[in-house]
């Protein structure tokens, strides 16, 4: 059974909805960017009722600021306070939960990290975002990542020829791409915080997502060396960064599945 339930942050009332089960495990979705608890596609809809049907309650929630709920939105870096109330919500609304695993894809997998709420049990990443806001440009590592799959594509060079090309952007993202991948501010304050509070911790990547690439090249550094021999990841063949096909979907409850278990 599908059911609304509204819960208290720092004085404004958030909604979200629970997909109820009878298992003493659940699962928390914290949705990413400024994506509605149903997110991409109907998407964490979707995952939400699939992981009830395996006998396992899942939350998800808009944060303050977004759809359903009050407040002001401070974004993933504020969502810490929105986070934790979801979870003391969660356990009210099903009191036989012993363990709750939580899942976010892109930068509110980037908030649990930075937040580890210690209330939850583990956590599942999906392409965490680490590339700073105010960025004028692609990561290095995701703008060689796009030009290596445009340069395989006959169609990209057609283009080219034509003059269908802005080139201005065009040699902006090549400088982009000459550049050395450097530490940015996010990942080191994400690598700090895993130190502090190390949770059992699963990433799931599509290789081929800008996001994940511009992930893969700051974990593949020196900052995370400590975390990638105790942090299992998933990586699968796509490039969609909300595991929109069949197959990537199945992936990704499958992950969860096993996490749940």
């Amino acid at each position: 059974m599908r059911r609304l339930i509204s819960f208290a942050c720092e004085g404004q009332t958030l909604t979200a909805t629970l997909d109820e089960a009878s298992g003493s495990t659940g699962l928390l979705i914290v949705s990413g960017g400024n994506e509605i608890r149903i997110g991409a596609h109907r998407g964490m809809a979707k995952l939400a009722r699939d992981v009830a049907l395996k006998g396992y309650p899942t939350f998800r929630f808009d944060r303050r600021g977004i759809g359903d709920s009050e407040g002001e939105n401070a974004g993933f870096e504020g969502s810490g306070s929105d986070i934790a109330a979801a979870i003391a919500a969660f356990r009210t609304a099903c009191p036989m939960l012993t363990r709750i695993i939580a899942f976010g894809n892109c930068d509110a997998a980037t908030a649990l990290l930075l937040h580890q709420p210690l209330a939850a049990d583990a956590l599942v990443l999906a392409n965490p975002w680490l590339i700073e806001a105010n960025a004028d440009a692609p990561a290095p590592a995701a703008a060689r990542s796009y030009y290596a799959e445009r340069l395989k594509n006959p169609r990209a060079w057609i283009g080219l020829f034509k003059g269908a090309v802005n080139f201005g952007r065009l040699f902006g993202s090549l400088r982009a791409a000459a550049q050395k991948d450097v530490a940015s501010s996010l990942s080191t304050r994400v690598a700090k915080q895993m130190t502090r509070w190390p949770v059992d911790t699963s990433i799931m990547i599509a290789e081929r997502d800008g996001t994940a690439v511009a992930f893969k090249a700051q974990w593949d550094s020196d900052l995370f060396d400590q975390h990638r021999n105790t942090v299992p990841m998933t990586t699968i063949d796509s490039a969609s960064h909300s595991f929109a096909s069949d197959a990537d979907y199945a992936a990704l409850l499958t992950m969860l599945l096993a996490k749940l278990a």
